[in-house]
């Protein structure tokens, strides 16, 4: 099997448009944009040094993902400028609030942070999460604006004709879900990105970083590896990042055009780089009790600088490590500092990665198990897949499992950035895999003979057309691991009784997410993690009470009957729901999850 050497397609629009990416990470972000022009081959571009204190930074596409507030809650700094001497100091005279991890506060509930007893850092005065994650949004895209309208020819003109459609790719971790997604498209209507309208909303994209990741390689020429290297044979995409793991498996299912398809669930676990630094502040803090150098700055200032340099550095155990972070005359021999160095085992720079490490080899394990061996290659990209400790661990322990680990020799830190552009243009994954069941809550006729029935009995409803059933029974309307084209629609057909028709006109349906075994449940348990409201579809009945058949209920009462569908839509990289009814004249009124 061979790729054709043309794999990138030419962009099939009618007019000019310009898409921008924007990678949000837990502790650096990118972004990466690109002038689609009809019938040319798409050209994207990355942003070295458009970002204030980078201009003199060649070929830095790493923007920190931090800020700075002041008393009244306004974003004063961001990014590279907000780690200057100048701002450090300024910030701390302004009592300014210091804002970083944030994007960690957008995740899921069900997914739990292990911080070593430390928590995240606080928001500022009247901020939410949501708000934060905007203002960052529209930090990255005012710096961007401005560089393309000084950086292009005609660039002010161009900009002003293109604003009001400007399209976007937002890309995050494959353990966000649609409740994330949806508070990203409120950040950026926050942001300025896009007015808080439908067809504003609209213009925004999610992706997420697996299979932004998967793109990135093959604008970087791996695709030709992946098949050529293990012909017949899936690979994997591990996202190592500053926050999570990002685990992706695919197969290709065709080459001209590029085709790719999903063959196990992705994964997302957070074991990203800045679990290394939370454990190595632990274990600072536990090492220099008692020192001089055991305050919070100077533990806030070693860890920055084994950030910087040891754990960056670091491929072998048997060596000692040295955390160089002060002068020759700072010295503790108690605790091993001497010329201004804190001297480490590499037993014990190893024990902080190790933690991580075994998420991301149980990960890729799982994986590989659930392809039935079917993946033999893995690509580490993002910015924790420099470390060369985490790449050699990962190549030595896969070894027996019989996959090689491989990583790209280029920018690895802003993969996802162009990756999302690659999504946009041009689309090579045509399937992917339900990561957890899918369904509704339905009510299940009562059997007085059955022990499980009689101890819900508090739970009976009675129909007006008699019949007696328990309410909370699930219906699976998708089941986990199902691989699903695009264009896959899952349909399950329900009827309602109503007394009113008045109630049609505010008429709901809550689709649930079951993240339990393969095995579908009875019932919804609603006080566990197992069961999550995933959306709310809600639809307008009312024109069907003009042909609906009036019925005499059991105790005289007349009631109607409705009959309706719900529909998953699951093919595509945003959940999607609805609910589907005909009505008197067979045409058919659909009604979507609200974005």
């Amino acid at each position: 099997m061979t790729i054709t050497s043309d794999i990138r397609k030419p962009y099939s629009g009618n007019t000019r448009s310009l898409v921008l990416a924007f990678d949000v990470g837990t502790t650096f972000s990118g972004v990466s944009y690109a002038l689609l022009e009809p019938n040319e081959v798409p050209k994207f571009t990355a942003l070295p040094g458009a970002f204030p204190g980078q201009e003199h930074v060649a070929g830095s596409y790493k923007i920190p993902s931090i800020m700075y507030y002041d008393k009244t809650g306004s974003m004063k700094v961001a990014g590279a400028e907000a780690e200057s001497s100048a701002i450090v100091d300024l910030a701390e005279d302004e009592e300014w609030t210091k804002v970083e991890l944030f994007k960690l506060r957008l995740r899921p509930q069900t997914m739990k942070l292990k911080m070593n007893g430390m928590r995240l850092p606080p928001l500022p005065k009247g901020k939410t999460a949501v708000q934060v994650f905007g203002d960052y949004l529209g930090y990255l895209f005012r710096c961007t604006r401005n560089f393309i309208t000084d950086t292009h020819a005609g660039g002010s003109s161009l900009w002003r004709t293109m604003e009001d459609d400007l399209q976007f790719v937002l890309s995050h971790p494959n353990g966000w879900e649609g409740a994330q997604q949806t508070k990203m498209r409120r950040a950026a209507v926050y942001g300025g990105l896009i007015p808080d309208t439908d067809t504003g909303k609209a213009r925004i994209r999610f992706v997420t970083e697996g299979e932004a990741s998967l793109h990135s390689c093959v604008l970087n020429g791996l695709a030709t590896e992946m098949l050529t290297g293990h012909s017949g044979h899936g690979f994997l995409v591990a996202d190592a990042g500053g926050g999570t793991l990002d685990i992706s498996s695919y197969a290709v299912r065709g080459t001209s055009p590029l085709v790719m398809e999903e063959i196990a669930p992705p994964d997302c676990v957070f074991a990203g780089s800045v679990f290394v630094s939370r454990r190595a502040r632990a274990f600072f803090e536990d090492k220099l009790r008692g020192s001089k150098y055991g305050t919070p700055d100077s533990l806030e200032h070693i860890t920055k600088r084994f950030d910087e340099t040891t754990k960056r550095l670091f491929r072998d155990k048997k060596d000692a490590q040295y955390v160089q972070f002060g002068s020759p005359l700072d010295k503790d021999g108690s605790v091993g500092i001497r010329q201004g160095q804190l001297k480490l085992t590499g037993a014990e720079v190893a024990k902080l990665f190790e933690p991580s490490i075994e998420a991301a080899i149980s990960s890729i394990r799982h994986q590989v198990e659930a392809t039935g061996g079917f993946v033999k290659s893995v690509w580490l990209v993002g910015g924790f897949a420099a470390s060369p400790w985490l790449f050699s661990q990962l190549q030595e322990r896969l070894e027996p499992l019989g996959v090689t680990v491989s990583r790209p020799d280029n920018q690895t830190s802003k993969a996802v950035a162009d990756g999302a552009i690659g999504f946009y243009c041009d689309h090579h994954v045509s399937a992917r895999m339900s990561k957890f069941m899918y369904g509704v809550e339905f009510l299940r006729e009562f059997n007085a003979d059955d022990p499980d029935h009689v101890a819900r009995k508090d739970r009976i409803c009675e129909l007006p057309s008699g019949p007696k059933l328990l309410a909370d029974a699930f219906d699976c309307i998708l089941a986990r691991g199902v691989k699903v084209k695009e264009s896959s629609v899952f349909t399950r057909k329900y009827c309602t009784e109503v007394t009113s028709l008045s109630t049609l006109s505010v008429f709901e349906v809550e689709v649930w997410c079951y993240r339990g075994g393969t095995a579908t449940p009875m019932w919804i348990n609603r006080n566990t993690e197992e069961f999550t409201t995933l959306c709310i579809v809600q639809a307008d009945l009312s024109p069907l009470a003009s042909s609906a058949q009036s019925k005499p209920g059991r105790s005289g009462k007349t009631y109607w009957t409705i009959v309706f569908s719900v529909e998953i839509h699951f093919g595509l990289t945003e959940f999607r729901a609805r609910i589907k009814w005909v009505d008197s004249v067979s045409s058919y009124l659909v009604v979507s999850c609200p974005p």
